[in-house]
């Protein structure tokens, strides 16, 4: 979590997160509860990466927005800077060869104390993005979904693998439910 409100602590977590990344060799992560209000970017020199957030206005005190940290030499390639669409959901479109790209998002989903209203927004801000994301481009979602999917494959069987742990939860019901729909329909969208 990284709060803009104190410059020290901000300044202090931001290079340990540039120096693990960077110890990972990791290019791009994906971050939640990010406390700068608006849509901005930032280019931190210590580990050479650039922060870029979404924090909409928010009410009854939540804390939530999105970002990306982008190792710099990748950001300096960006044809469009990463678009923030609500404090949930930040995309940004990543070049690839032969004129290809990935759309990457961040997502922060409402946790299960959220009311279904929030939810319902959440997974429908979540299928308008898809929705208008070209379907030649490679989709990657980096995300918090505050869920668990459990481990039942049979009834989930073009969703879910055989892997899973646990038992779903009501989020992981939504997360499931919203997978399974997009498997059906993504390509009749864009069509």
């Amino acid at each position: 979590m990284l709060d803009k409100d104190d410059n020290n602590r901000l300044e202090h977590h931001s290079a340990l997160i540039e120096l693990e990344l960077s110890r990972l060799d990791i290019d791009i992560a994906e971050l939640s509860k990010v406390r700068f209000t608006g849509d901005g970017s930032l280019q931190e020199h210590g580990a050479g990466y650039t922060l870029f957030w979404s924090r909409k206005p928010a009410t009854k005190g939540h804390f939530l927005g999105v970002g990306f940290l982008v190792r710099t030499s990748i950001a300096s390639t960006l044809e469009s800077l990463p678009t923030g669409h609500s404090d949930r959901i930040i995309f940004m479109c990543l070049p690839l060869r032969n004129k290809e790209f990935a759309t990457l998002l961040s997502v922060y989903a409402s946790t299960l104390q959220a009311v279904p209203a929030e939810k319902d927004r959440f997974y429908s801000e979540l299928r308008y993005v898809l929705w208008c994301t070209s379907a030649a481009d490679k989709m990657i979602i980096l995300d918090d979904f505050n869920a668990r999917v459990g481990r039942d494959a049979v009834v989930w069987r073009r969703v879910l693998g055989r892997h899973g742990i646990g038992n779903c939860n009501e989020n992981g019901r939504l997360l499931l439910e919203f997978c399974s729909t997009l498997r059906d329909c993504r390509d009749v969208l864009h069509t």
